[in-house]
């Protein structure tokens, strides 16, 4: 437990330096796109190829992938079936992007941190990235963009916009997986440890050296974006959409990851906590992107990724206690 308590000491500390630099203006207006373009596009790819690089593929592909999607799942549909009922009047391509933010998880930018420094092993958290990047990514950018369609196209007809809609999803999917940095530097990485290739020594140390700044500048570019916020303003009509999405993604999908992991998967003292822990992230800042592209949620969105990040600490801090 110490050593866990150890690990949120060390995360929170770099949030903390993130946001006194955001509030003293240190590194300018733009310091946090900019800190987490490089930690998106530069270094988390290299940390994700040696991480993996150095795994046993057969843990990375094993049962926490099946836990991350079977959860995801459930807690995106648990929002759906509760908004049909108690959100009546939301749109469907609303309705989708606050199910994102009640099961898409920060898997990158606090995963990361938190697997290596809490967990013990970065490589804990590659199973969920690996999910949420190559399976569902694909899946609601697919969604959101025949949704959207149907929704700008209401009231029309025009069977041939729909069908070129839907071709025009399915290459945005592919283009959306293959370009993905993340993606390339875990397929990178499990391509490496499945043949047991090794890179020349100069250019592994390089890579070693660019990978060292991911989690430093993930974090502070977390604790960048926390100046200033102000969520569930009551004006804006969405508390009820926040606090819902909230809800699940704090509770129910840690609680649903626990249930496979103990009682499904049987797993391990250790493998469950990992589950349940990695389940308790908050909602990932991919979904407030999605929503500013599809122009739709945008309030839910950017209030429940807040939320969640305030209090997903301290809740994971609760189920290392419960469960380590």
């Amino acid at each position: 437990m110490t050593q866990v308590l150890s690990g949120f000491f060390i995360i929170w500390l770099i949030i903390l330096v993130g946001y006194a630099v955001g509030k003293t203006g240190a590194l300018g207006k733009n310091a946090q796109p900019v800190l987490s373009r490089v930690a998106f596009f530069v270094a988390s790819p290299p940390l994700l190829f040696n991480t993996l690089s150095n795994s046993n593929v057969f843990v990375v592909l094993g049962p926490q992938l099946w836990i991350a999607t079977l959860s995801a799942g459930i807690a995106a549909g648990l929002y759906l079936v509760s908004a049909r009922f108690l959100l009546t009047r939301r749109s469907g391509s609303e309705k989708m992007i606050a199910a994102l933010s009640a099961s898409l998880i920060n898997s990158a930018n606090l995963g990361i941190p938190i697997a290596a420094y809490v967990l013990g092993d970065a490589s804990y958290s590659a199973p969920v990235i690996l999910f949420q990047l190559a399976i569902y990514t694909p899946i609601y950018v697919f969604i959101l963009d025949t949704q959207t369609l149907k929704e700008s196209q209401q009231g029309t007809s025009g069977t041939k916009v729909v069908r070129a809609g839907f071709w025009r999803s399915l290459w945005r999917i592919f283009a959306t997986v293959l370009r993905n940095p993340l993606i390339i530097g875990s397929a990178a990485g499990l391509l490496f440890s499945i043949t047991g290739w090794q890179l020349w020594e100069p250019l592994d140390e390089s890579i070693n050296l660019i990978a060292g700044a991911a989690i430093p500048t993930m974090l502070m570019a977390f604790g960048i974006s926390l100046v200033g916020s102000r969520p569930l303003d009551k004006e804006q009509g969405r508390r009820r959409d926040t606090v819902l999405a909230a809800t699940i993604k704090l509770l129910i999908h840690p609680v649903v990851a626990w249930l496979l992991a103990q009682f499904v998967f049987q797993l391990d003292a250790h493998a469950v906590l990992v589950a349940t822990v990695l389940a308790s992230l908050p909602t990932a800042q991919n979904v407030f992107v999605s929503a500013s592209r599809y122009n739709t949620g945008l309030i839910v969105a950017r209030d429940t990724v807040f939320v969640t990040t305030i209090l997903a600490i301290p809740a994971m801090i609760i189920v290392a206690g419960l469960l380590a």
